[in-house]
């Protein structure tokens, strides 16, 4: 599995999981090991996404159907339960219920996917629940933990899950370029996306993050524009005004010119050429 996760303001883990995930080797269980803000909720999220998607490319696609329901938080294969926002969201009835969930078939994705966010907050007898799915689970399984600490976690547990610590507690600075490109898009003239993409051309390596960081920005937006709810990038009112702006067909279309446009980078395109012909290309799917 080739996955993407970069560009979610967690540090090195998303690279981490990638290469982890490389080759085949997908652990049956991951844990997400970071403090509050350090992008562990989006990180699983995106894990989650990927996990179901049904793309033969890089994963999450952010554009198929098993992308477009994971998003809109709609997926019958993703089950997610939020112990940071309500500590007693893990009673053992309901991990009890996710051993029984385990066994069953996925519905339409090549796995289920178990997002348990805050398992800090996880009773000792929950823990045990859990346990036991942890340490017999089954082939097409992938949970998904995420805590603040994994010393809340029993030595049992943390010995049947695959960690990944989680660095930094904000995100990237070009956000906010990232989010003046996006609503420049829209504009009725063109000037403002040629300006904002200028400062760009000396530096490659910028202009990479602020082309990952809008490809998560117009995924977000087609996700709510589709219905969802969820913001991988935290961006919601950029994304939220994107969604009210453009098509989904416009989304879609200015997704495939951003990875064109990255992929183009990585071939070590003239940057000064691709940064016009981005410019065109997203106008060009806006309708404008």
């Amino acid at each position: 599995m080739n996955l993407r996760l970069d560009g979610l303001g967690a540090g090195g883990a998303g690279e981490s999981l990638s290469l982890a995930f490389s080759g085949g080797r997908m652990p049956h269980a991951v844990l997400l090991e970071g403090e509050p803000g350090s992008g562990t909720s989006r990180l699983a999220a995106a894990l989650a996404e990927a996990a179901v998607c049904l793309s033969d490319g890089g994963k999450p696609c952010g554009r198929c159907a098993g992308c477009v329901k994971a998003l809109a938080g709609s997926h019958p294969d993703i089950l997610t339960l939020d112990g940071g926002k309500n500590p007693r969201a893990f009673p053992v009835d309901a991990i009890r219920k996710i051993r029984a969930d385990a066994y069953i078939r996925p519905n339409e994705a090549p796995r289920k996917v178990f997002v348990l966010l805050g398992v800090q907050n996880m009773s000792e007898v929950s823990q045990n629940a859990l346990l036991k799915i942890l340490e017999e689970p089954p082939d097409n399984v992938l949970f998904v933990l995420t805590a603040v600490s994994a010393a809340a976690l029993l030595p049992t547990v943390r010995s049947r899950v695959q960690r990944f610590p989680v660095a930094g507690g904000s995100l990237p600075e070009d956000w906010a370029q990232a989010e003046r490109l996006a609503r420049a898009v829209t504009d009725s003239g063109g000037a403002a996306l040629l300006f904002g993409t200028a400062g760009l051309v000396g530096d490659r390596e910028k202009f990479r993050g602020i082309l990952k960081q809008l490809l998560l920005l117009f995924r977000d937006a087609l996700a709510l524009r589709s219905g969802g709810t969820a913001c991988l990038s935290g961006r919601d009112e950029t994304a939220r005004a994107l969604g009210g702006g453009l098509t989904r067909r416009s989304l879609v279309r200015m997704m495939e010119e951003t990875e064109r446009a990255l992929h183009a980078l990585e071939r070590n395109a003239n940057t000064a050429l691709l940064a016009t012909a981005y410019c065109a290309g997203l106008r060009s799917a806006a309708g404008r």
